[in-house]
């Protein structure tokens, strides 16, 4: 595969998951936070066990020696994550939401060294800094008095809640991920974090409810997008330019979120944009890659 071809898949990867924080809002309007994330997930990895029946993938095998692992993985990437996200974006908006994520290559760092023993750079440690103001600047919406009462939208919270859930599933991936088919083991992780997603949303009391034609839409191109073919350009991309190349392109997601949300009518806030530049400079500086991969 062509590094072109490469790079065209993980910004796509990127596009279809700043879109998640557009797409959530008319699904929300129809679902509660729980059964949204649920039909997400059950849709997503029903298409994905398709994909891997057509490609005559081994499922059973896997399954019988990595069940524990896909759980893990799937309660922490899958559940906990759509669990924060979909929560948040009720009370916060995609652009906001979307940059808080848009720290989550430097907490991975953060947790890779205290769970993988890996090293910060110093690129990190002047990166850390700004990309936090950054983010300070964005849920404080621009009144930095906010941040001395802590008087925080409750989605920006669980917004970061969510942020902390995705890199601690970094973290696992890169640690207990089994070699092999990727496409085999996506699916049952999605299996697993649609599982407890389900259960979570049976437990709740609340109740599913038809989607009407905007919320059909999006929840099918969420699924089909921002969920399926996310996951597997990540995964291509990551084979090709290694983990830590490919995470340079997270910084897309809120550009990407707002772009969508602009052309919905959606504008950004002043303070969203200089927030947005601080934390897009952070995690650039962070994930920025040396010469000598750059020429590779």
């Amino acid at each position: 595969m062509r590094i072109s071809t490469v790079y065209l898949l993980v910004i796509a990867s990127a596009f279809f998951w700043g879109a998640n924080f557009v797409l959530a809002a008319p699904i929300l309007a129809d679902l509660p936070p729980l059964w949204a994330a649920a039909m997400r997930f059950v849709l997503g990895a029903a298409l994905m066990f398709g994909i891997a029946g057509v490609r005559r993938e081994q499922l059973l095998a896997p399954l019988k020696r990595y069940a524990g692992i896909y759980l893990l993985l799937g309660a922490v990437g899958i559940c906990g994550f759509n669990l924060f996200f979909f929560y948040a974006l009720r009370t916060t908006s995609a652009n906001s939401a979307s940059l808080i994520m848009a720290t989550n290559p430097l907490l991975t760092a953060l947790l890779a060294v205290a769970f993988l023993g890996e090293r910060l750079s110093a690129r990190h440690l002047v990166a850390l800094p700004l990309a936090l103001i950054g983010v300070a600047v964005v849920i404080s919406q621009g009144d930095m008095h906010k941040l001395q009462s802590f008087s925080f939208a409750q989605g920006d919270l669980l917004m970061l809640g969510a942020d902390l859930s995705w890199a601690m599933y970094n973290v696992l991936v890169r640690r207990y991920m089994p070699q092999g088919s990727p496409i085999a083991h996506t699916s049952w992780v999605m299996a697993a974090g649609a599982l407890l997603l389900v259960i979570a949303a049976l437990d709740s009391g609340t109740h599913m409810s038809p989607l009407d034609g905007k919320a059909a839409v999006a929840m099918a191109i969420m699924v089909i997008g921002g969920t399926v073919l996310a996951y597997l350009f990540w995964g291509a991309g990551i084979a090709r330019l290694g983990a830590a190349r490919a995470a340079i392109f997270l910084n897309l997601v809120p550009v990407f979120a707002m772009l969508v949300g602009s052309f919905l009518g959606t504008l950004p806030t002043s303070a969203q944009l200089l927030g947005g530049l601080l934390v897009l400079g952070g995690v650039s500086i962070s994930m920025f890659p040396s010469r000598r991969l750059a020429t590779t």
